[in-house]
């Protein structure tokens, strides 16, 4: 077997020189010497949407996209196939976890300077991915069709009405009718399993091309000079002469970076699995009879109470409509060199501001 291996192996390295191409990722592939922890969160990302993919195909075995059977078909698996709680719940907690690193990953970004140019596409397609994340654990919320999903679906649709001339358009366009139905729930389910998925792996793709293609970016610490030395003349590949090679030296914190998400990961779903899925998702759907609270999930808390402290809802989509593009086109309206947060002080404050402004909006939101 293992002779049949070599000669497979050697086949194809005659053919496509692949030897030559691992030994130059492997050890040609320099990183910076201050190069930190904090790097290693996109290769968790890596494996978090990877487990994402898998589970969730595992649950398309027994799942059924019908508002008759969905609740049903998710009982079944939770119930009845064996490993099928561990499954759906890997999903489930999964959806959450890989929002949290999302966001954890983009604010490393912020504070060491690494959207500056000329990687102003790098932060461009890394904050589209996290609007896709966002939009995939809202599609798929709905398709257990349970008593929250329902409703928090309703809630979240309806706010698209605010919107001038074509907010009930809007609405019908996301429900496939004038209430959530099972045209809706149709719609979800194609994008949940098919368009989003698709679009966050080509995504994903454009993204490591283009950080392979620019090199990585130094981490500011620990330097004397921590403004940009890029000048916008022409391309050049940040090198790093003297640094340390992917493999073994970083391959091994990414793996360490990513046996403690695993631990932290296995800990939630073992320990606190309700933690992310509150009693009301054991409910059936129920169109007639509305919850005394409904919320949505943790990551559209702050949205959801900015939109109840404007007297009209438009103002408050507005608003956080502005917010999205500011955050997209920050490279662009960011130009200054400096990259370390302790010599940009300004900045940093500002940006901790406004993380605490979203943790108190979403804690205000989780307890009203």
């Amino acid at each position: 077997m293992i002779n049949l291996l070599k000669y497979i192996y050697n086949w194809i390295d005659v053919r496509l020189g692949t030897h030559e191409i691992i030994n130059e990722k492997r050890t040609g592939y320099l990183l910076p010497r201050n190069i930190n922890a904090w790097y290693s969160l996109g290769s968790v990302l890596l494996v978090i949407f990877a487990l994402q993919v898998i589970t969730g195909l595992l649950l398309m075995l027994y799942y059924v996209p019908d508002v008759d059977k969905a609740f049903n078909s998710v009982s079944f698996i939770m119930n009845e196939i064996p490993l099928g709680r561990l499954i759906r719940l890997f999903h489930a907690v999964g959806s959450s976890m890989m929002v949290l690193v999302l966001l954890l990953h983009m604010l490393s970004v912020l504070f060491m300077g690494s959207y500056k140019s000329p990687r102003e596409i790098h932060w461009f397609t890394g904050f589209i991915l996290l609007l896709m994340a966002m939009a995939i654990s809202l599609t798929g919320y709905l398709l257990p069709w349970n008593q929250l999903s329902f409703w928090a679906t309703t809630v979240a649709t309806d706010c698209a009405s605010s919107v001038p001339l074509i907010g009930q358009y809007l609405v019908e366009l996301m429900r496939g009718g004038k209430q959530v139905g099972y045209q809706t729930l149709g719609r979800f389910y194609t994008f949940h399993v098919g368009i989003l998925p698709a679009t966050i792996t080509v995504l994903i793709g454009v993204h490591l091309f283009l950080i392979q293609r620019t090199g990585v970016s130094t981490p500011p610490f620990g330097l004397e000079v921590t403004t940009n030395q890029w000048k916008d003349e022409k391309f050049v590949y940040e090198e790093h002469p003297g640094g340390i090679p992917f493999f073994p030296n970083y391959f091994l914190q990414d793996l360490i970076s990513i046996l403690l998400y695993l631990a932290c990961f296995m800990a939630l779903v073992f320990f606190i699995p309700n933690l992310f899925i509150p009693s009301t998702s054991y409910m059936p759907a129920n169109p007639l009879v509305t919850p005394s609270h409904i919320k949505p999930e943790w990551f559209f808390l702050a949205n959801y109470q900015t939109l109840k402290l404007f007297p009209s809802e438009i103002i408050g989509l507005t608003v956080q409509v502005v917010a999205i593009i500011f955050l997209a086109l920050l490279p662009f309206i960011d130009r200054g060199t400096e990259k370390h947060p302790l010599k940009r002080p300004l900045f940093t404050l500002s940006a901790i501001a406004c993380i605490l402004l979203w943790l108190g909006l979403t804690i205000w939101g989780l307890l009203s």
